[in-house]
């Protein structure tokens, strides 16, 4: 079995190389989800690199699409497509763009990058499910301020009305979105409640533990008949200690001594 602690490490590693080779990117909210897709990748879902459009299989989406690069790494190291592409992310001719592409990147369900699109297209996907008598499971990713996006209550109502108990939909709650503390915005509390009035049964669990994460996928669907939210409690830019809950990371790189110090923490030679 993989060591999911230390492919997480490894991920991270490749995330940042990725980013900065490519001249952009978002840092910290692709760190903030590395141990949620692997967990799910790795262990949870059932999927074929040979055969990525088996109809039988589990599907993955990505709604806050601008952390793309977590799930380029991970579908590159899955065998999805050549590891070789990850170096030729952000430029002219690539099929990694920073935001997934369905048309171009094998594996990815999805292109997303317009928030709250993604999570509807997941419930789409779950009912079609239920009416061809399929047993594929659907999961979806969002970020905690894209669900600020009305389209993301739309598809919270459906979901339940429809009894979509192969939908998981898992909510990165890093507490922060492009500029500021989501509290300080346009705040989601009590968010629990909210997701419980809508239908939904709902699970909190610290989105870097990967023991709970795995039993915690492992449960669902967590009520027969009802559509399954994690609230996966997670920090934003995990892992570089200066990234940590600073919103200026949703958008910069490093600098030439930030560099030296990304270097150090995940133990890599160079960017």
């Amino acid at each position: 079995m993989i060591d999911l602690k230390e492919k997480a490490k490894e991920l991270r590693k490749i995330i940042l190389k990725t980013i900065c080779k490519g001249g952009g990117g978002h840092i910290s909210a692709s760190l903030s989800i590395v141990e949620i897709l692997a967990v799910l990748y790795y262990e949870i879902m059932n999927i074929d690199p040979q055969n990525p459009k088996d109809p039988q299989r589990d599907r993955f989406i990505l709604s806050k699409g601008h952390a793309g690069v977590t799930l380029y790494a991970i579908l590159a190291d899955k065998g999805f497509f050549d590891k070789k592409h990850l170096d030729t992310f952000g430029r002219r001719g690539t099929i990694l763009g920073g935001h997934p592409d369905m048309y171009h990147v094998p594996g990815v369900e999805a292109s997303t990058g317009a928030l709250g699109h993604g999570f509807p297209f997941g419930t789409g996907m779950a009912l079609a499910a239920k009416m061809d008598k399929k047993d594929y499971r659907v999961f979806v990713l969002v970020g905690d301020g894209e669900c600020q996006e009305g389209s993301v209550w739309e598809a919270a109502l459906f979901a339940p009305q429809h009894k979509l108990d192969n939908l998981v939909v898992v909510v990165d709650h890093n507490k922060y979105q492009a500029l500021d503390r989501l509290d300080k915005i346009v705040s989601l509390d009590p968010l629990v409640d909210k997701w419980k009035a809508f239908g939904w049964a709902v699970k909190e669990v610290d989105g870097h533990d990967i023991p709970k994460l795995r039993d915690t996928f492992k449960g669902t669907p967590f009520i027969k008949g009802k559509p399954s939210l994690i609230i996966a409690n997670t920090t934003k830019g995990k892992g570089v200690s200066f990234m940590e809950n600073v919103p200026i990371w949703h958008y910069r790189l490093p600098n030439a001594e930030e560099t030296k110090i990304v270097c150090n923490e995940l133990g890599l030679d160079e960017l």
